[in-house]
């Protein structure tokens, strides 16, 4: 038997949809989590309360967090504002996990959803969590959006570097991108992130060491234009392009009717077949 990582998001733009919703579809791969609707209801907190924090794949007790005043109700994967956030999980580079970290990614999702009245304000949250608190998971690819934008946001750990007794890697490297309006997307285990456009601060957020701690890990020389995000820290390999880009092939190849504009679905075929990462 093979473990099947076969989580798929697609992801539509107000533009690109026919009644004007932002549309994020999400599947897992895990065969415990089919029907699963999950409900956490709004609620205000007194100071000083805590919050649990349980490992979402196992069950496992990762630590407790202060609870904020108050919480929005959520349903699935989406709140009562229409924040909106799935994942597919990509890996990465194994030496960046740290195995101390308290906030593993299921729990950034639904304590974020409970929390965020946008998809900025959800990116933002994200980041403050995994960065107090530490990162418990591998890479991950997030689509996130709300009644007015969508986008794709790629984190991962920064690893252990223990010093006086602290981690001071802790917490997460990361980018954030908004997908036009109009078009779609859509990301299934293999980071979707390549060059960064470091000048548009309007659609593009990311970590200020994004590429500084590449350098230092030693994925990366050169200069930041031409820094990757997914060859830095997600290198595409076959069984990434054959397993996992050839399901947003499809996606694209379905939705876009055989992609979109001059560009056809078999120029990318031997992408998608694992034999050309160009």
């Amino acid at each position: 038997l093979m473990q099947a990582d076969a989580c798929s998001n697609v992801i539509v733009t107000k533009g690109a949809s026919k009644d004007g919703s932002v549309i994020i579809s999400y599947s897992a791969d895990s065969h415990q989590l089919y029907g699963e609707l999950y409900h956490k209801p709004a609620g205000f907190f007194a100071k000083g309360t805590f919050l649990d924090v349980v490992e979402w794949d196992t069950g496992k007790p990762l630590g407790r967090i202060p609870q904020v005043r108050e919480t929005f109700n959520t349903i699935g994967n989406m709140n009562a504002h229409q924040v909106m956030i799935t994942e597919t999980t990509y890996g990465g580079r194994e030496e960046l996990y740290d195995p101390d970290a308290i906030m593993d990614y299921g729990s950034l999702i639904y304590i974020t959803l409970q929390r965020a009245k946008t998809a900025r304000e959800a990116i933002d949250i994200i980041v403050e969590l995994a960065n107090e608190y530490g990162y418990a998971s591998s890479g991950e690819s997030l689509s996130i959006g709300d009644k007015d934008e969508a986008w794709i946001m790629e984190i991962i750990g920064k690893g252990s570097k223990i010093v006086n007794g602290k981690n001071v890697n802790k917490g997460i490297v990361w980018v954030a991108t908004r997908i036009p309006d109009g078009y779609i997307s859509a990301h299934a285990n293999q980071a979707r992130i390549t060059k960064i456009n470091f000048k548009d601060k309007k659609n593009w957020l990311y970590a200020k060491d994004v590429v500084s701690f590449a350098r230092e890990m030693g994925y990366f020389e050169g200069k930041d234009e031409d820094f990757s995000f997914c060859d830095a820290y997600a290198p595409l390999e076959f069984g990434a392009m054959r397993g996992c880009e050839a399901r947003v092939w499809s996606a694209f190849n379905i939705l876009g009717e055989g992609m979109i504009g001059d560009r056809k679905a078999e120029e990318y075929l031997d992408y998608a077949m694992g034999y050309n990462k160009e």
